[in-house]
């Protein structure tokens, strides 16, 4: 927005508000780059903000990328939510499919948040770690397994996201394994986990 003089208006928002905004933005420059090279003057100069305004919101670096990573976990979460409606099975292909697709579509984002320098950080790990359990507990859930059957779906998970790191690290036309048998084997993987003694299934 424009004022008078030509210069850019700073828009008045709510605390809560202007936080959401500089977090937004966070996130779009996770996408652009490693989140270690995260610059605080270019997402305070996006917002239309000053860097001291920004450090009120955040008083450290650290602090505004921890809040980033949580959203950027949030998302990650929001975005291969089950469908209720479907049968469990179907549940279970339906997540591992947005899984897949969410790290083909973001794949150097996803590898600098989880596995980049940031992955020493213990409150990178914990919203990681916040991710993977919750994928779990939406698998027990899905097939009505007790939380004896936890510790098969966390490390099947595990499985998963190597696969899917793998498959989505070739180009599109050279891949020997489509999308739809790579959820096949995945799927697979995890009933013949369930099934093997020992599994609490």
């Amino acid at each position: 927005m424009l004022n008078s003089m030509g210069a850019t208006a700073r828009v008045r928002m709510t605390p809560d508000d202007r936080r959401r905004q500089l977090v937004g933005i966070g996130l779009r420059k996770f996408v652009e780059r490693p989140v270690q090279e995260l610059s605080l003057d270019e997402v305070a100069a996006e917002a239309g903000v000053s860097r001291g305004l920004l450090f009120h919101y955040f008083p450290t670096k650290r602090a505004f990328y921890l809040a980033c990573v949580a959203a950027a976990g949030r998302r990650i979460l929001r975005n291969t939510a089950p469908d209720p409606d479907l049968e469990p099975t179907e549940q279970i292909r339906a997540m591992v499919l947005r899984f897949v697709e969410q790290i083909d579509r973001r794949r150097g984002f996803y590898l600098s948040l989880v596995h980049g320098t940031g992955g020493g950080d213990l409150g990178v790990v914990e919203v990681y770690d916040g991710i993977r359990d919750q994928a779990t507990t939406r698998v027990l859930d899905a097939l009505g397994l007790d939380a004896g059957s936890r510790p098969v779906v966390h490390a099947w998970w595990a499985y998963v996201e190597d696969h899917a790191l793998g498959w989505s690290a070739g180009p599109p036309g050279r891949r020997t394994t489509s999308l739809a048998e790579l959820v096949d084997h995945c799927v697979a993987a995890l009933d013949a986990l369930l099934g093997l003694p020992g599994s609490a299934a």
